[in-house]
């Protein structure tokens, strides 16, 4: 059996940084599905096979911790001293003290020490790209973020950050950013029947030859605020006959949807589970036709 390669999907400029689309994201070595406690050596060896496999953009943040595990400590231990070729995006914003009660940032001595956070984690002297992350939960921020993302810009002229992005925002937000430093991602929740109102967003995102990075892609990941499975989405029925046409996963399906919306859309789906990364990586390498993607528009 052929292995298919992260690098399937072709690749994207982060700047410039050059990342394959299929990536992954660290939250979900946290725990398993049904919330227990993941197996660390299990995280490590799923990581380390994410890069085997031509992952070279993991999205991460100093927030994604559990009574027992770290996902910064995690892809530390599992990938330093890191490939030359890997980015690692994390996010800033939103915070959490050591006991795990959200905090927020808001001054740039605040934002300021979540970046060093990061940075003493990952044991990097600087960021690839951070992210501004704003809002609570999955609830799209609102308000302005020009004070935010200015110190932010300050940090990355003091060389702490490379690249600068958004995350949780509208197209509001977008355009007050660019007002300030260049911007190379926007992360938004986004999936097929899932914020599709951000169709728009991701067309400003090419515009400006900017990534638009999806999140929570293939089902949710926190309970209750999103269908809890794909089963669950209006859309199921077309994506499972789409998949089994193909010889599939629905999930494969849904991540080769949201990569053939646009060579600037880039996909970092999660798991703590090696048969699923394969899976994932797999889904790069999936080519939906013309009427796969229409079929699933019209259900979407």
């Amino acid at each position: 059996m052929t292995t298919i390669n992260a690098g399937a999907a072709g690749t994207w400029e982060l700047g410039d940084r050059t990342v394959n689309r299929l990536g992954f994201g660290a939250m979900r070595l946290m725990a398993k599905a049904d919330g227990s406690p993941s197996d660390r050596k299990q995280a490590i060896a799923v990581l380390q096979k994410a890069i085997e496999l031509g992952v070279n953009h993991i999205d991460t943040a100093a927030f994604y911790f559990s009574n027992l595990r770290s996902a910064n400590e995690l892809i530390n231990t599992a990938l330093a001293p890191y490939p030359d070729d890997l980015v690692i995006t994390t996010k800033v914003g939103p915070g959490r003290d050591p006991s795990g009660n959200w905090l927020g940032a808001e001054t740039k001595d605040d934002l300021r020490g979540q970046v060093e956070e990061n940075i003493r984690q990952l044991g990097l002297d600087h960021l690839d790209v951070v992210n501004l992350r704003i809002g609570q939960g999955l609830e799209r921020g609102e308000g302005s973020i020009k004070q935010r993302f200015e110190a932010l810009a300050e940090l990355q002229q003091e060389g702490l950050i490379r690249h600068l992005g958004i995350s949780n925002v509208g197209p509001e937000h977008l355009k007050e950013a660019l007002a300030i430093a260049p911007v190379v991602c926007v992360q938004n929740q986004y999936g097929l029947g899932t914020r599709r109102e951000d169709d728009a967003l991701m067309e400003l995102c090419a515009d400006n030859n900017i990534a638009f990075v999806p999140f929570f892609a293939i089902a949710a990941a926190v309970p209750g605020a999103l269908p809890s499975s794909p089963a669950d989405d209006t859309s199921a029925d077309v994506v499972a006959e789409v998949a089994n046409s193909h010889g599939v996963s629905a999930a494969q399906v849904r991540l080769a949807w949201t990569l053939h919306k646009g060579p600037n859309v880039l996909a970092i789906p999660g798991t703590g589970n090696p048969a699923h990364l394969r899976e994932n990586v797999a889904a790069a390498g999936l080519r939906l036709t013309d009427e796969d993607m229409t079929r699933l528009e019209t259900a979407g």
